[in-house]
């Protein structure tokens, strides 16, 4: 075992009395080492019942034949940070949460690991670090929350706190029905309950074969949790124990199509892209924009949930789950059904048990929402590299707009400036400098686009941004456009009043200016000096493009 390496022999004494200081005996010398990778955290909601999993997990592990080591991860929650400088942090906690779990795993030797992630940077971050170090692993999501009830029983969420900001600027809500709202929209612990970034990455370790069914939907409070958890830290010893399969022998270029054929099929969140992209990279499978938009343009649309529509993921929980809109999707004959999981069975052996669509929640491939995916990408003058919209949020009347621009030079000047009436219908929002270099740690969007749809606007403007957004973003926004503004892209040429052009379906989106004139405008461009120190300085210096997954450069 790989633990050998710091318990076996006579040069390990010290080692072993170290081990023995924290509670070993000496029969626990011949067991399998297990890191339990948690993210408890009580400020994030998705993570203040981790500590409690934790134990579950830790136990059920030595009663299989292992010795658990549990530590902790940072953990932030998006929706506490977001609207102001803390978002900044947001995108960068995934490196360092995959760099922290690298430096525990490999400095100690653990023979298997298993991973309790939930909220949104940590699902793609300890998915990078089990890339990088390879060695058996499993994930066990913490679940998602229940969706909130208002008073006469509809449902609610954190999308629609953030949207009751902008329908209070417009009279169509007061602040005692805001306050209402805010107290039941979230009800407990668990991920925010729509198919924003936590529960669609989450839902994607099914597809790639790391996560055990059900590790997407299941909500935290369900007691069929407790059963994911338990079987998770058996078969952790159990892998540990036949040295396989370790993440790279299951995450493999078929595992990542089925985990991308998914994505658009329920209608993920923007960041599973990028997210996506970065993982990959670790996992040395080649992918690229236009591969993703491909499969996007192959795969139909068969679900949709909050913010794109009334259900949550408590629905499609009951609906039969992630492996349900697997076996619809597999009739496309797309799937690659004999990729393996992390159970030792294929993926086609895991939905074939699923039930059939029930048409509401989840559709069949003959009444799908839309004939292509749920995400698209889109190229054009400006978005040479590409930039990703949330289709399946779309209004079908803003598939295809054109107008001017109004301009932003930051997400707070945006918000500030729609809750101001600066925006009107017809006009495109364009928010710069907000992407990997230029935020630094491209922003999400959702205070902005939750404005416009507070507003009114949602089916009436269009915003670009070389940031990102929130899962829980709906609307024509348009984000990750690359190259970004402070890499020179072409957003950061724009000025108020160019006509952009935006063409879904025909995965195009221009700026109507001239190549001469941009070029005028690139000679008197000069990027914007941010002072920046800290962590953020160097994730400035080390981040690369979004099409890239915004992963750290290594200096090559």
């Amino acid at each position: 075992m790989r633990s050998d390496l710091i318990k076996k022999g006579l040069e390990r004494a010290p080692h072993r009395s170290l081990l023995r200081a924290g509670g070993l005996a000496r029969e626990d010398m011949g067991k399998p080492f297990i890191a339990v990778c948690n993210s408890y955290t009580t400020i994030v909601p998705g993570h203040c019942h981790l500590d409690q999993v934790g134990k579950l997990v830790c136990k059920e592990i030595r009663k299989a034949g292992g010795v658990p080591f549990e530590f902790n991860t940072i953990a932030i929650c998006d929706g506490i940070a977001m609207g102001h400088d803390g978002m900044k942090y947001s995108l960068p906690s995934r490196e360092l949460i995959a760099d922290t779990v690298e430096s525990m795993v490999g400095a100690h030797c653990f023979d298997a690991m298993i991973c309790i992630p939930n909220c949104d940077k940590v699902t793609p971050g300890m998915l990078m670090a089990s890339m990088r170090l390879n060695i058996p692993c499993i994930f066990a999501s913490g679940g998602p929350m229940g969706a909130g009830r208002n008073p006469d029983g509809s449902p609610c969420d954190l999308i629609s706190v953030f949207e009751g900001v902008g329908k209070i600027k417009t009279g169509t809500m007061d602040e005692a029905e805001l306050e209402r709202l805010e107290s039941c929209a979230c009800p407990g612990s668990g991920s925010c309950s729509g198919m924003f970034t936590a529960n669609s990455m989450n839902c994607l370790t099914e597809a790639l074969g790391l996560g055990l069914p059900g590790n997407g939907t299941v909500l935290a409070t369900d007691p069929a949790r407790k059963k994911i958890w338990r079987k998770a830290a058996k078969l952790a010893v159990a892998m540990a124990l036949k040295g396989g399969p370790c993440p790279k022998d299951v995450a493999t270029e078929d595992a990542f199509m089925n985990a991308l054929m998914l994505d658009v099929a329920m209608g993920g969140s923007t960041n599973t892209i990028l997210h996506t992209l970065a993982v990959a990279n670790e996992a040395g499978v080649p992918l690229s924009l236009r591969r993703i938009d491909k499969i996007c343009q192959s795969v139909p649309n068969i679900c949709k949930v909050s913010p794109s529509s009334q259900f949550h993921m408590e629905d499609v929980d009951k609906a039969g789950g992630i492996m349900a809109i697997m076996k619809e999707i597999s009739k496309t004959g797309l799937l690659y059904s004999r990729a393996k999981t992390v159970s030792g069975k294929t993926i086609a052996s895991q939905y074939s048990k699923a039930p059939s669509p029930d048409g509401k929640v989840i559709r069949s491939l003959d009444t799908p929402y839309s004939k292509s995916g749920g995400l698209a990408v889109l190229f054009g003058n400006l978005a040479e590299n590409g930039a990703v919209v949330k289709t399946a949020g779309v209004s079908e009347k803003m598939l295809v707009h054109r107008g001017p621009a109004v301009i932003f030079e930051s997400q707070e000047d945006a918000c500030e400036g729609i809750l101001a009436e600066k925006v009107k219908e017809g006009d495109v929002v364009v928010i710069r400098y907000e992407g990997p270099k230029g935020g630094p740690g491209m922003q999400e969007m959702l205070a902005p686009t939750s404005y416009i749809m507070g507003r009114g606007l949602g089916e009436k403007v269009a915003l670009v941004t070389d940031g990102r957004f929130s899962g829980g973003t709906r609307g024509a926004c348009i984000g990750h456009v690359s190259p970004e503004a402070a890499a020179g892209g072409t957003i950061a040429l724009v000025e108020a009043g160019d006509i952009i052009s935006i063409d879904i379906p025909a995965r195009k989106i221009e700026l109507e200016v001239s190549a001469e004139i941009l070029g005028q405008r690139k000679n008197k461009w000069a990027p914007k000096q941010k002072r920046l120190k800290g962590w953020l300085a160097r994730y400035a210096m080390l981040a690369t493009s979004a099409d890239t997954g915004a992963v750290l450069s290594k200096g090559e």
